[in-house]
């Protein structure tokens, strides 16, 4: 088996994978993935969905799964590597960056929308964890996302801005903030970034923290281990998280509508909770009941493939207008 095979689920044999290209508007090729169902129709337009990966995640892991279950309920999926990482360009490599990660969002909508078998009207997006925020983020100016769903999400300018559930002191912040600007001084001297310790560590125990763990189990274990997917970054990225809020427009979305998706026990939960509140309607927030972060990135039984389904559904149906049955619901 090839690298380029290490998918950590099977291929149904009701769904097509086809591996795509195409360069996002700061010319950097992006890596990505179309699902369609076997029997696709390619004279017609239909809905899709673009799937977005975990922060350090790729799309051979959670990401196919989501889009190979999109593809079994009817729809035109994409999934994608972002840009500095998997088998998209971009040097140096593992860097991280609010301001590409929000354009690769709206290059694969550049893409979908340029397919003569997808209605550039009918396209949606699911973000996962960091690429929850993400996908918001892009929705916010880019009005041809008709419908987002982020899923367990991070916002990963609060994080480091914050620290976790606001933790960070402003003595701890201007720490971390010297060491890396420390660090800009020895990365261009060297002109080799130093990467940041694993965010899922491979040695793990009982003892070690309990989110670390969570991810440990998922991206250092044969459960969602792949080797394009080191959960590591440049570590003077996270300046440029720390500096440029991603959600400062939430409501410039209404009247197009948001499905946030956690777990009960997801400890990202507060993220999604925040982030619903300040949103306009049309909005929904669905509770997984007995799910943790994690366990909704490869758990089918856990994740709710029939909620998405008809949230996309009702969405980008042909003719719809956008975010109506969600605001009369809501009223």
């Amino acid at each position: 088996m090839s690298l380029r095979d290490n998918y950590i689920f099977e291929l149904d044999e009701n769904v097509t994978r086809t591996p795509v290209s195409y360069k996002n508007r700061f010319g950097i090729t992006i890596a990505a993935d179309l699902y369609r169902p076997k029997d696709f129709d390619k004279s017609r337009e239909h809905a899709a969905v673009i799937v977005g990966a975990p922060y350090g995640g790729v799309k051979e892991q959670g990401p196919g799964i989501y889009a190979q279950n999109m593809a079994l309920r009817g729809f035109v999926a994409l999934t994608f590597d972002p840009s500095f990482n998997g088998y998209s360009g971009g040097e140096p490599r593992h860097l991280s960056s609010p301001d590409i990660f929000v354009e690769d969002f709206s290059a694969a909508v550049d893409y979908l929308g340029t397919r003569r078998f997808v209605d550039r009207e009918r396209i949606g997006v699911i973000g996962m964890c960091g690429s929850g925020a993400l996908s918001l983020s892009a929705t916010q100016v880019d009005r041809r996302i008709k419908a987002v769903a982020p899923v367990v999400m991070y916002d990963h300018h609060r994080l480091y801005a914050e620290g976790f559930e606001n933790s960070l002191t402003d003595e701890q912040r201007i720490a971390f903030i010297d060491e890396r600007l420390e660090q800009r001084y020895a990365d261009f001297e060297s002109d080799v970034p130093l990467l940041t310790p694993r965010d899922a560590p491979i040695g793990f125990d009982e003892n070690t923290d309990p989110i670390a763990r969570e991810f440990g189990e998922f991206y250092s274990t044969s459960r969602g281990y792949h080797p394009n997917s080191i959960t590591q970054w440049t570590t003077t990225s996270s300046l440029s998280f720390m500096n440029f809020p991603l959600l400062p427009h939430l409501e410039w979305i209404s009247p197009r509508p948001i499905l946030f998706v956690t777990g009960e026990h997801a400890h990202s939960r507060y993220y999604s909770e925040d982030a619903y509140e300040r949103a306009a309607e049309p909005k929904e927030l669905y509770v997984v009941p007995n799910a943790g972060h994690v366990d909704l990135y490869d758990k089918t039984d856990l994740i709710p493939f029939d909620k998405l389904e008809a949230f996309f559904t009702e969405h980008l149906a042909p003719g719809a207008r956008v975010g109506e049955t969600l605001a009369a619901s809501a009223a």
